[in-house]
């Protein structure tokens, strides 16, 4: 298999692990949490809390259901198209595509399928938004263009 060819299926498998991760979770929090009860997962530091979220990151454009999944959809579209016409050459930048993508499309199924993204972990010691594993997978993503950007490249520096 060409090494290109094989970079675009890592890249897609990866998303499609963090998708199927995501959204198994999601089926289990809504099947077994109920709606802002509490549970310690790991006490001090995590527990969960099923809330709907019907913003964005942080809550933002909250009730903008429909636009956010607009965005999501557009977003995960462009992501495959740079992923199938231009795949990245390194680890990290390979590694932050899929993550992307993979999240984008776990949060946005739950919108086109919930009306609302499905959040249920939140940290214990600091004060921060419930989230999910899409967020966690998108996150990963910005720490892994960062990682990227930061590293040197031959390329950069002729």
């Amino acid at each position: 298999m060409a090494r290109p060819l094989r970079r675009r299926l890592g890249i897609v498998l990866l998303a499609a692990l963090a998708l199927l991760l995501d959204q198994v979770s999601k089926v289990w929090a809504l099947d077994h949490l109920a709606s802002g009860s509490i549970r310690p997962l790991l006490p001090g530091l995590l527990r969960l809390q099923l809330v709907s979220n019907t913003g964005a990151a942080f809550s933002l454009f909250t009730g903008a259901t429909i636009q956010l999944g607009l965005v999501s959809a557009l977003v995960s579209l462009g992501l495959l198209v740079w992923i199938v016409w231009r795949p990245p050459a390194g680890l990290w930048s390979g590694l932050a595509l899929g993550l992307l993508l993979g999240g984008a499309l776990g949060n946005g199924i739950d919108r086109w399928r919930y009306g609302a993204v499905v959040d249920f972990l939140e940290f214990v010691p600091i004060h921060f938004p419930i989230f999910n594993l899409a967020d966690v997978a998108i996150n990963l993503a910005v720490a892994c263009f960062l990682i990227d950007l930061l590293r040197p490249h031959a390329d950069r520096h002729p």
